[in-house]
Order: C-alpha cells, then structure tokens, then sequence
C-alpha cells in the first residue's frame, strides 16, 4: 500500500533539494552566487513559503540561468547556406591546386591529393546530411495527424 506522503517530509526534501544546488551553485561558480543573491536581495525575492537565505539564492540563481539569450541565432537558412559555401569554397580550391599542379607551378602531389579528398569528404558528407533532412522530412510528412 502507498503511504501518503505528509507536508512535514515534503518539505523537508525541498530544504535538502535547495541545499544540495546551493552547495553546487557556490562550488562552479562563487561569484555569480553573489551577484544573483545581491539582486534577488535588490528585487526582493524569496524562497518557497517565504524563507529567506539558501533557498531565495537559488530560485534566483535558476531564475537567472532559464532566461532567454538576448543574442539572436542566425536561422536555418542562413546556417545551411554557409556550410554550403564552404563545401564549395573546398571544392573550388581542390580545383585549383589540381590545375595548378597540372600547369607545372611549385606544388606538392601530397597537397593537391589531400585537397582533392578534403573536397571528397565534405561533398560526401554533405550528401549524407541531405539525405537526412530529406528523410526526416518524409517521416514527418507521413505522420498521422
């Protein structure tokens, strides 16, 4: 039979949960402890049931840590396309030091064989991850709703 649990030993793991993430939270970062208890003192914040100390500290700290990045991430599209350039600026510079090569100019064999499978590699590599986008995307369209 399941035993109920009484507010007493609940709050006392809560006591034993906020304890165990302060002593976390002060021994990563000892600094960024004392700047978020100095603001959560400056905005008034407390723990749960109104406790001040361990607990107010880090509901702040956690508060602190859940916020949104104020930086914006480039988007999926922008993201692809770059990599897309790279692959390309690889193959183009394979290219290159093959026809350099070719021309007679000063450069080594084992440099224009190790751009030629740079190029390879990152076209390969490339084809794979498209190949799972595409199947992903199928999965996804063949979902039911």
């Amino acid at each position: 039979m399941i035993d109920p649990t009484s507010a007493s030993s609940i709050q006392s793991m809560m006591e034993t949960i906020r304890s165990y993430q302060s002593q976390a939270a002060s021994s990563s970062n000892a600094a960024g402890m004392a700047n978020t208890a100095s603001s959560a003192q400056q905005m008034g914040m407390t723990g749960m049931g109104g406790a001040s100390g361990v607990g107010a500290t880090s509901g702040a700290y956690q508060a602190k840590n859940i916020s949104a990045p104020t930086t914006e991430l480039p988007n999926f599209t922008d993201s692809v396309r770059n990599l897309l350039n790279k692959v390309n600026d690889v193959n183009v510079n394979s290219e290159k030091m093959a026809d350099a090569y070719q021309r007679g100019e000063d450069i080594p064999l084992t440099d224009v064989v190790l751009g030629m499978q740079k190029a390879s590699l990152s076209f390969e590599a490339t084809l794979q991850v498209r190949n799972k986008v595409l199947k992903a995307y199928e999965d996804i369209m063949n979902m039911p709703v």
